[in-house]
């Protein structure tokens, strides 16, 4: 399986679990592809605020991404007025949310690693829980 259609499953899983729990998400059409499509995924709830996700899952301890791929991401988020959140998974440890000011600076990319998104991030019912279905 190429790492395309890794990261594009990964994106449905995501997808499934914001429906899961009442929201509806879609997946944005060529998101890593083009500069006119800056996140993976757009979730919102009815009465509440939106957000634009990116999705990033690994085999790895660390995720890499490029500076200017979150530069765009944040602008992007920021002109639509929605809230950038970063989504990632590690094997075998489900998915972390993150608010992209917690992403350490490597240099030449912005990385996360398994540790800090465990220490710093949240599992969905936490950083969404104010959402989630009564």
């Amino acid at each position: 399986m190429s790492n395309k259609s890794k990261g594009s499953n990964a994106e449905r899983e995501l997808v499934r679990l914001f429906t899961e729990q009442g929201w509806r998400a879609v997946r944005v059409a060529g998101s890593g592809v083009n500069d006119d499509s800056p996140c993976d995924i757009i979730a919102a709830k009815s009465g509440r605020s939106g957000y634009t996700i990116e999705a990033k899952s690994s085999k790895s301890s660390r995720i890499y991404i490029t500076k200017q791929q979150i530069q765009d991401f944040m602008l992007f988020s920021n002109n639509i007025g929605l809230t950038p959140v970063i989504a990632v998974r590690f094997n075998r440890q489900g998915w972390i949310f993150l608010n992209p000011l917690l992403i350490e600076d490597s240099g030449k990319n912005w990385v996360i690693s398994l540790e800090r998104a465990l220490s710093h991030g949240k599992r969905f019912s936490q950083f969404f829980e104010e959402y989630l279905i009564q």
